[in-house]
């Protein structure tokens, strides 16, 4: 296997790079919720840059790079889709009134520096897994996290779908989502995203000495559920949406289940 310590530090680098542009068109748009566009791009970019830059087993290679691929150009566009036109995302918003006029550069560290660093850190199983050369073949391990990764897949993008359609209708406005995937967890897109990239670990930990890469659904699990993901975005939702609280107390946060019935 090529020299990991240095495509791993090539592919922080080009991270770090992709932004600081990113962080100079927030300025210009005076809106740091363009980050969200660059997330999935970001993996994208390490995935084929490691696929160009190492001698793996091309089946494994191929297998990786395609799944990241898949995921991150729909997070990309939906997010972008999302987000177009409208004002900054209340979380970035509460930084800014708080930070004031210091925020140009609170936000360089805090927001694209600090995600440029996450986004590395998860990505650590797929660079690991598209560099390896054995075993050259597929495996059970390749199946299995192919089949976890398409679970976690049909989660979010179904997820999303599901969210984008219930916002399109104007007699949803200011209503609880809570129907579909919605009914069974709060946040089935954050649930199917972290189930992906258990599914990329899957697939490189048919490589030999690869546990300790398990550090990648390990951190995004925990950045879901217990920093960026979860509580910002139900603390966001208990202030502007009527009945958020009472749809906490009957859906599951994050792994689906069965709701609870309604109080009458």
């Amino acid at each position: 296997m090529e020299n990991l310590i240095f495509i791993f530090s090539l592919n922080l680098g080009a991270v770090i790079l992709m932004m600081m542009i990113g962080w100079l068109l927030s300025l210009v748009l005076k809106n740091v919720t363009v980050v969200d566009s660059f997330w999935g791009f970001g993996f994208v970019m390490i995935a084929w840059a490691t696929f160009f830059l190492t001698d793996g087993f091309l089946g494994r290679k191929l297998l990786i790079a395609s799944l990241v691929t898949v995921w991150g150009v729909r997070l990309s566009i939906h997010l972008t889709w999302r987000n177009w036109g409208k004002g900054e995302d209340p979380r970035y918003g509460s930084w800014r009134e708080k930070s004031g006029k210091h925020f140009w550069i609170v936000s360089l560290f805090k927001v694209f520096l600090l995600q440029s660093l996450f986004l590395w850190a998860i990505s650590i199983s797929l660079q690991y897994g598209v560099a390896s050369k054995t075993p050259e073949m597929i495996t059970w391990l390749d199946v299995c996290g192919l089949t976890v990764w398409g679970v976690g897949f049909i989660f979010e993008a179904v997820g999303d779908w599901q969210l984008a359609a219930f916002k399109s209708n104007p007699a949803n406005k200011g209503k609880v989502m809570d129907r579909g995937l919605w009914a069974y967890t709060r946040h089935p897109n954050y649930f199917g995203e972290s189930l992906m990239w258990w599914g990329i670990f899957l697939i490189a930990f048919s490589a030999p000495n690869s546990g300790w890469t398990v550090l990648s659904p390990l951190i995004i699990t925990a950045v879901l559920l217990k920093m960026t993901g979860i509580p910002l975005t139900e603390k966001t939702m208990v202030t502007h949406r009527p009945g958020y609280t009472e749809y906490i107390q009957r859906t599951n946060s994050f792994i689906p289940w069965f709701p609870k019935a309604k109080k009458k």
